[in-house]
């Protein structure tokens, strides 16, 4: 069955230092996210052994730290991170970054990621 979903409908959690995130859709196969990092805000460098993930830059610019270097995605502009590719995402404005995050397969379900940090 289709149905409407928002950030006020979709369950919602914290990961990092006060970030958030809202689960649009989660199948085994593929999850779409819409997430908030606060300003000054950054996740831990990281892989993924199988998924694939696509950031799409709602609200930003996000920085984005792919084996080793420095990459910035402004609004309306996106990257793709392959499995295996050391990377990390941070905000490294004064103002809140939204973005989407699309994850193929659903990195939460394989608990494929390995921390290096």
């Amino acid at each position: 069955m289709s149905r409407v979903i928002d950030k006020k409908s979709a369950p919602h959690y914290f990961w990092g230092d006060k970030c958030s995130s809202w689960i649009l859709m989660n199948r085994d196969s593929l999850s779409v996210k819409i997430e908030t990092m606060p300003a000054g805000t950054r996740e831990t460098l990281h892989f993924h052994t199988s998924s694939r993930q696509f950031f799409f830059v709602l609200k930003g610019p996000a920085i984005f730290y792919v084996e080793g270097k420095k990459v910035s995605v402004k609004d309306q502009q996106g990257i793709l991170i392959e499995p295996m590719m050391k990377h990390y995402i941070a905000n490294e404005t004064s103002e809140p970054i939204d973005f989407l995050l699309v994850s193929q397969p659903d990195n939460d379900t394989t608990n494929d990621r390995t921390d290096l940090e």
